[in-house]
């Protein structure tokens, strides 16, 4: 049994239930929408995805209200949270590490929207093989972007967020992956605020 990382623990433990009750609410949903709208605008054929990192289902729940005939699937690793996605009965999500989520199948899209940024750094090449070898075409990020890797506190916690070029890290990875829309939303957005997200979609091409 491969023993979790500080970081994944912290998710699991007090902190990522007291995430799960501070992120409610239908403008959460709302901005959610319009977020994927653009990130997924130019997306084909979508028929299936998988989210690295549910946490409640804000992300599904929204995705389930803009794709009202895609498959969605997502792995959470806190058990409050776990419990509430499943609950909303609109995916089928895996309880446990996004490192240790079977390859079973593949889905059309992967995605992660602020997991990655709070991940060890030693543990993203596996985070982006998930990602990569997990899709068939599509692959979504929407974190904190920075230039230059940086820790940033948070909450008065260490290690626990980090900002980075992570899509870039990707396409320097796989060479078959190519860059086809980016996006930025800013937290002083008069209608939908999401946090100062800039979010990459990424296809694979041969």
């Amino acid at each position: 049994m491969r023993e979790l990382t500080e970081q994944e623990q912290f998710w699991q433990g007090d902190f990522g239930d007291r995430y799960v009750e501070r992120n409610q609410g239908q403008a959460l949903i709302s901005a959610n929408i319009a977020l994927f709208a653009k990130a997924l605008g130019r997306v084909q054929g979508l028929t299936s995805l998988l989210e690295l990192g549910t946490n409640a289902g804000n992300n599904l729940l929204a995705l389930s209200r803009l794709l009202p005939g895609c498959e969605l699937n997502g792995v959470e690793i806190n058990a409050k949270a776990h419990a509430q996605v499943q609950s909303l009965g609109i995916a089928e999500v895996w309880h446990g590490s996004l490192f240790d989520f079977p390859r079973l199948r593949s889905y059309d899209l992967t995605f992660s929207k602020g997991v990655l940024i709070h991940l060890a750094p030693e543990w993203l090449n596996q985070a982006y093989d998930q990602l990569y070898h997990l899709s068939s075409r599509y692959v979504l990020l929407a974190e904190y972007y920075n230039p230059a890797p940086v820790e940033v506190s948070y909450r008065g916690n260490g290690g626990k967020l980090f900002k980075r070029d992570f899509a870039g890290e990707m396409l320097d990875r796989f060479t078959d992956l190519k860059l086809l829309d980016y996006g930025f939303v800013y937290r002083r957005d008069p209608q939908f605020p999401a946090d100062d997200i800039t979010w990459f979609l990424l296809e694979k091409r041969p």
